[in-house]
């Protein structure tokens, strides 16, 4: 029998100094961050936890390079980074930042841009939007996804990551 992947949202936990000052003050916490995978041709959006090492299923196996000749023909991804930050009334989407991706499984190549993908985690994390990059349809396909995930984290989100991701039907 199958078990069923039942993956949600790193959720804030308390304060890892709990306030102490010495060691770890100033480090970063990856506990309210997500990695979000959406397959622009597919139109699909999973939540992928091993592409905060570059190990999810679609990196895996796959050599990435600078220059995008190496992966050409290849499947345009996006890796969305998603910060979770809570108000008085709950959780919400505070940071949202797409990075590109593509990948060529039959030539075991992909593009991707590490310092695009660090920096954009780190604006991330800073409660930044940056999605203009996205094609028109991944935009729909991730707030869809976003918004069928916790109704309740979209509703509270701000106003800016739901103007960016909407998309004017021609």
């Amino acid at each position: 029998m199958e078990k069923k992947k039942n993956i949600g949202f790193n959720i804030i936990k308390s304060d890892p100094t709990d306030g102490h000052g010495g060691f770890g003050v100033g480090a970063l916490s990856l506990d309210n961050v997500s990695p979000v995978i959406v397959d622009a041709v597919e139109g699909t959006a999973s939540i992928e936890i091993g592409a905060l090492h570059a190990r999810s299923p679609i990196e895996k196996r796959i050599k990435f390079t600078k220059d995008r000749k190496d992966s050409e023909g290849g499947k345009l991804y996006w890796l969305i980074w998603v910060t979770i930050d809570r108000k008085d009334d709950g959780p919400y989407y505070a940071g949202v930042t797409a990075c590109e991706m593509i990948v060529n499984p039959e030539k075991r190549r992909g593009y991707k841009s590490m310092p695009e993908h660090v920096n954009n985690m780190d604006k991330s994390m800073k409660r930044k939007i940056i999605v203009e990059q996205m094609d028109d349809r991944s935009k729909k396909t991730l707030a869809e996804f976003l918004k069928n995930h916790d109704e309740g984290m979209w509703n509270r989100s701000e106003a800016e990551l739901k103007e960016k991701l909407e998309v004017k039907e021609e």
